[in-house]
């Protein structure tokens, strides 16, 4: 029998192999020299963190990070939720300032004013506009501070279940809080960044509250005095407070990390599960996700999703009334949405830590979100040129990923430009 078959096999008329036609040939996003150049490039770890270089540097290691870092899983599941086309090129010839005078947008983002690595928008669930300036499609680059909505999601998503009651001090949940300094803060300010816990973002010295707080996740030097892991740290740890808490607005990464504790104690299973579990699974997404994980497994959940930027789009639009396009289902509650829009609590902003007290054309900060404007628009960005915008009432969502230069971050913003593009085009 073995015999006949290999008979039939050698036999077999030959058939050429043909390649897709209507699929893009890959391009690979490095080459093996600029590989080995980069990851040579990176600090000492015992010196150095990794994520202090700027320029083409920063712009690599956004793109690569989980060839840099260990990573956990985010995975997708069944099948592919197609994103229809309908590109309004409208959007590419929109003129947008610069210091160099007007220019297209889709130029400006090809241009030395801007570090885009790519931008994606879709309007009621079809992209109009997509485009990658200085990266390829296929690529999973980090998120930075966007990732944090996916803390106060899933604080959302249990809280219309009942399982969170966000007016409850978060002890209540995770009862190792009990005697830090986040006890008998609620769930709520928690949420909105007005803990009054002393630990601001802002504030890198080695040996703060937030520098240890990094350092404890392995994304920042490690001290013999640097507790195991965050958790440890968190519950140790005695910076005081700077404010009452639910009085004033100060950014900072611990409380989304309060946050993803108290989900993955609900939930019971670790964070980077959870939104497997509750999200990935459910939106059709085209690729598996990750968190930087530095250390011990534990997720970066304030700073460490990667993932590729139709996909965040698909995310984005679970908060869209064309949800349906990716989700059955509504994985976003409604109740959560219009807190979004109209439950957040002006007076943090006016009474925040820094700055100037709440800006023109904003109306609050709420659940992580960084900015709710009076048009509509929320808004949540990370720290070197990354954005989650989404504006439910017009059916907008757009993402967009990029880095720093070298020089003082003179990159002119997205965000502003892109703003007064969707608010003109799709008023």
């Amino acid at each position: 029998m073995f015999r006949l078959f290999l008979l039939l096999v050698v036999n077999l008329p030959a058939f050429p192999i043909l390649a897709n036609e209507n699929v893009a040939p890959f391009k690979p996003s490095t080459s093996v020299e600029e590989t080995l150049k980069q990851h040579k490039r990176l600090p000492d770890p015992a010196q150095e963190v990794w994520w202090i270089p700027t320029g083409e540097d920063m712009r690599w290691n956004n793109r690569h990070l989980q060839q840099l870092f260990p990573t956990v899983p985010v995975y997708r599941n069944g099948q592919v939720r197609p994103l229809d086309y309908a590109l309004n090129k409208s959007i590419d010839r929109f003129p947008v300032a610069t210091p160099e005078g007007n220019m297209p947008f889709l130029e400006f983002l090809n241009s030395e004013q801007s570090t885009s690595l790519g931008v994606v928008i879709l309007h009621k669930g079809r992209i109009v506009f997509e485009h990658y300036a200085r990266m390829q499609e296929y690529e999973k680059p980090i998120w930075w501070s966007v990732t944090k909505i996916f803390a106060s999601s899933l604080i959302a998503v249990l809280e219309a279940r009942g399982k969170v009651d966000v007016s409850q001090p978060v002890e209540l949940y995770v009862p190792e809080l009990s005697k830090s300094e986040f006890a008998g803060v609620s769930v709520r300010d928690v949420l909105d960044m007005a803990s009054g816990v002393d630990c601001t973002d802002g504030n890198y010295a080695r040996g703060t509250c937030y520098y240890e707080f990094e350092a404890s996740l392995g994304d920042a030097v490690r001290s013999p005095d640097t507790p195991d892991t965050p958790y440890d740290m968190l519950t140790s740890m005695r910076p005081g407070k700077w404010t009452l808490p639910g009085t004033g607005f100060d950014y900072s990464g611990t409380n989304t990390f309060v946050l993803s504790w108290i989900v993955e104690r609900v939930l019971d299973m670790p964070f980077h599960d959870a939104v497997t579990s509750e999200i990935w699974h459910h939106i059709g997404a085209e690729g598996d996700a990750a968190f930087f994980a530095g250390r011990k497994g534990v997720a970066l959940s304030s700073g460490g999703f990667l993932a590729k930027a139709r996909d965040m789009a698909r995310f984005g639009l679970l908060f869209t009334p064309s949800y349906k396009v990716v989700s059955d289902t509504r994985l976003m509650p409604s109740e959560y949405i219009d807190t979004m829009l109209h439950g957040g609590r002006p007076e943090l902003m006016e009474h925040a830590r820094f700055g100037e007290g709440k800006p023109g054309g904003v109306r609050h900060n709420v659940y992580q979100w960084d900015m709710v404007y009076d048009n509509d628009d929320v808004f949540k960005g990370g720290w070197a040129g990354q954005g989650l915008l989404i504006n439910p009432r017009k059916d907008l969502v757009a993402v967009y990923l990029g880095y720093a230069k070298d020089d003082e971050f003179s990159e002119l913003a997205v965000l502003p430009r892109l703003r007064k593009i969707l608010s003109t085009l799709y008023p």
